[in-house]
């Protein structure tokens, strides 16, 4: 997705924190230059040049097998405390339940923008494991169960003019459209949860929460992911109750 164009001589800036956002995006895997520049709809010149400037400053690291990722500096600048490792100290608890009682993996999504990043996952006891996402892994919001709660958490304007915003950015999930997220953002609002279901991962039956906030629209998910093959309309319903019974545990005891 193109990042917006600037005159005030802050585009550099806003380039680099994109293709930042990109790498880590890929997750551990990493990406290409080509993919890179594809994904932000750039010259594959302009995007060579920021990565050779974000590897010099540890932000990005290149491996032999040509593909970048994460540099050292992300890891240690993540050190410094920050709102979100508060929201994680907060909140793994109820992930490690939830987990736990649901048998599936659960994750804590966090809002970025017009992305969700996932900041802890825990992982159930089921026989068949299912993990999409990763920790420090990031999707556009909508894409998911976890990004789509937090999309249907937003105001009515500011959901319609985030999912024009990452509209683009579906052509890679061929059964998801900005209609596909507006269905799921009505059914979110309605029910209280977002389902996401073989629309993102073949296989893959995802639902999510938003957590209660102080103020303003909810910036943190809980979300739980499972094999399609495991999943029953009386096993949802028992998720949902404890999800339901874990946040509102975590709620009152704060």
């Amino acid at each position: 997705m193109r990042p917006p164009a600037s005159t005030d001589g802050t585009q550099s800036i806003r380039r680099a924190a994109s293709v930042l956002r990109a790498i880590a995006q890929a997750g551990a895997n990493g990406d290409r230059l080509a993919g890179i520049a594809q994904r932000l709809g750039l010259p594959r010149s302009t995007v060579h040049r920021i990565l050779a400037c974000l590897i010099e400053e540890g932000l990005v690291s290149r491996a032999d097998d040509h593909l970048y990722r994460m540099g050292p500096l992300v890891h240690e600048l993540g050190l410094t405390p920050a709102p979100s490792g508060q929201d994680v100290l907060r909140w793994r608890p109820v992930v490690d339940r939830v987990a736990q009682l649901t048998g599936v993996t659960s994750y804590l999504m966090r809002r970025s923008g017009i992305e969700a990043v996932c900041l802890a996952k825990a992982d159930g006891h089921a026989v068949v494991r299912f993990v999409p996402v990763d920790v420090g892994q990031r999707r556009l919001l909508g894409v998911g169960a976890g990004a789509t709660a937090l999309l249907a958490a937003l105001e009515p304007a500011q959901v319609e003019d985030t999912i024009r915003a990452v509209a683009p950015g579906l052509a890679r999930y061929p059964r998801l459209s900005a209609d596909a997220l507006r269905a799921a953002v009505l059914l979110a609002q309605r029910t209280g949860y977002a389902i996401s279901q073989g629309t993102v991962v073949n296989d893959g039956f995802g639902m999510g929460c938003a957590l209660p906030a102080t103020q303003g629209a909810a910036h943190l998910a809980i979300s739980i992911a499972a094999h399609a093959s495991t999943v029953t309309e009386s096993r949802v319903a028992a998720w949902k109750k404890v999800v339901t019974e874990e946040i509102l545990r975590a709620s009152v005891e704060r």
